[in-house]
């Protein structure tokens, strides 16, 4: 972990930081039900600190709202739904064309949860420009009946395309957009597109190797994971409590240096 931040501040000497991070996996442990994925108060003291030294966003596939209350501190950036629903101080974009999406996410959501009434264990999370199903509870057997009323329901729905994350199926509308283009667009919001600024990402998903590649010729990505697999970022660290130190680390660095 020591080597991620020593390259970290020797490509960001002389120049500013542009800090995003996913939620779920990368500041808070995987849990059972996404409800319980809480925010530790060292981890929102660590999350001040940085902001006080650089733009910070969290950047997550939750409700916008849900994951700005999750994390309760007004001063930085959120982009929900994937980045297709963004604010922040000075900030905000709704994609214009996920506004149609949403009514066929509606219809397709009301789809998948008929069919899979009766099926122990599945969680469904209606979300403004998404639509979630958690199956991390459902018994392997019946995964399979699971990701088949997704796959029917999004068949019979156009405009929708289907997202898999860690134990979940997230239907979005199916635009050009995504995590990476949502970081893409704040760095020009908020005037960080330059070559005295170095964006870094943090993130655990498959969704996050989007933002990876966007900032891969000018950033960092960093990947959390417990078990190497392949990914775009440059960097990884082990789980959510290596991410707070190396967080934590990185803004002592920042001050220190002025």
């Amino acid at each position: 972990m020591k080597g991620v931040l020593d390259d970290v501040l020797r490509q960001s000497a002389g120049r500013g930081l542009a800090v995003f991070l996913d939620y779920d996996g990368t500041l808070t442990p995987i849990v059972e039900r996404p409800e319980a994925a809480v925010l530790s108060e060292d981890t929102r003291a660590v999350l001040r600190a940085l902001a006080r030294r650089c733009p910070l966003s969290i950047v997550s596939g939750r409700d916008l709202a849900d994951v700005r209350s999750r994390v309760g501190i007004p001063e930085l950036y959120y982009a929900g739904s994937h980045g297709f629903d963004i604010e922040g101080p000075g900030v905000r974009h709704e994609h214009p064309l996920a506004l149609a999406g949403a009514l066929k996410l509606r219809d397709a959501g009301e789809e998948i949860a008929r069919g899979t009434l009766g099926i122990d264990g599945v969680q469904l999370e209606v979300k403004r420009f998404a639509f979630a199903v958690h199956y991390r509870r459902v018994r392997e057997a019946q995964v399979a009946a699971v990701r088949g009323a997704v796959e029917r329901a999004l068949g019979r729905h156009s405009g929708l395309r289907l997202s898999e994350g860690k134990k979940v199926l997230d239907l979005q509308p199916d635009i050009p957009w995504d995590k990476g283009r949502a970081v893409l667009w704040l760095l020009q919001a908020l005037q960080l597109d330059r070559e005295d600024v170095l964006p870094l990402y943090i993130g655990d998903d498959l969704t996050d190797e989007d933002a990876f590649r966007a900032i891969a010729d000018r950033g960092f990505g960093i990947a959390v994971q417990e078990n190497p697999r392949r990914t775009a970022a440059r960097f990884t660290l082990r789980n959510p409590g290596e991410v707070q130190t190396f967080l934590s680390d990185l803004a002592r660095a920042v001050e220190q240096r002025g």
